[in-house]
């Protein structure tokens, strides 16, 4: 049954919805928090309204009300579910974004982990998770410098697994499509050897050597993630939105999937540095979990 069946819909060129109640807001906002961990300030307050009001236009739901009751009545892997998380979670993501971190990644840690562990078949692979990787744009870029930095560890040698709570961006990361927007700090070396410009100076898609080392799943950072521990844990600009408990939560279901030896890279306004237990700090963004 869908959802523009069972609800009233909204009649063509209707009245514009007014803006969520303060009671609305709080259903809502609680609503989200318990999903996905994320705490929606009340200066959203509009920009929540306007965000429903997609939902409401694309389902047919004549309300807010009746939108947030029947999503309450729905089970976790309905489509409207994602469709409404998207809407709520979504933010700009790009390639290279942070410089400093990905000088880091192809000056020393690729060529740390090179040496270390060489690039032949016989050579341990290098497992690495983006987590909260949205579009996969940060997937790309690690793609990209390991393509680039490491070229031995393209066949095999090296697995990146991209995973985020939404489907529709999931999908999207595998399109592996790219606009002018999100490839404007790749270094023009690296997409002529990694992108095929399928629009001219519009649209780009990332070769096979970039996309055959990457898998995507959904997963929520809320829950653990059913894995072994990775070599190195990118979770950049998503604790941000969370609370103290949610983002303590998170934290708790990543830290066992930071290997002995391996590295956890932090967006660096996420303020979880004391949450990090265990883990040796090395830059404001940049953590190292001991040898056992």
């Amino acid at each position: 049954m869908t959802l523009a069946t069972e609800i009233q819909p909204i009649a063509p060129g209707g009245p514009l919805l007014q803006g969520v109640t303060d009671e609305e807001f709080s259903l809502f906002s609680t609503l989200i928090y318990q999903k996905t961990g994320i705490q929606i300030s009340s200066r959203k307050q509009t920009l929540l309204s306007n965000r429903l009001r997609r939902r409401l236009r694309s389902t047919g739901i004549g309300g807010f009300a009746d939108y947030y009751q029947q999503l309450k009545r729905l089970p976790a892997n309905d489509p409207e579910w994602d469709a409404f998380l998207q809407e709520i979670t979504t933010h700009e993501t790009y390639l290279f974004r942070d410089e400093a971190q990905w000088t880091w990644f192809r000056t020393v840690y690729l060529p740390e982990r090179g040496a270390a562990r060489g690039a032949g078949p016989g050579s341990a692979p290098l497992r690495i998770w983006s987590a909260a990787c949205s579009t996969g744009d940060e997937a790309y870029t690690t793609a990209c410098c390991i393509a680039a930095c490491l070229p031995g560890f393209r066949e095999g040698r090296a697995s990146i697994l991209g995973t985020d709570i939404g489907l529709g961006a999931l999908a999207e990361a595998r399109r592996a499509t790219f606009g002018d927007r999100a490839m404007r700090l790749v270094p023009p070396e690296y997409r002529r050897a990694f992108f095929l410009e399928t629009e001219p100076g519009r649209i780009w898609r990332a070769k096979p050597v970039l996309s055959g080392m990457i898998t995507f799943r959904q997963h929520n950072l809320m829950t653990r993630l059913s894995d072994r521990p990775f070599d190195l844990v990118f979770l950049k600009n998503v604790l941000i939105y969370f609370d103290a408990v949610s983002k303590r939560r998170a934290i708790d279901n990543l830290l066992p999937m930071v290997r002995p030896g391996g590295m956890l890279v932090v967006g660096a306004s996420e303020g979880v540095s004391d949450l990090l237990r265990g883990l040796v700090r090395i830059q404001p963004w940049l953590y190292r979990r001991p040898q056992a």
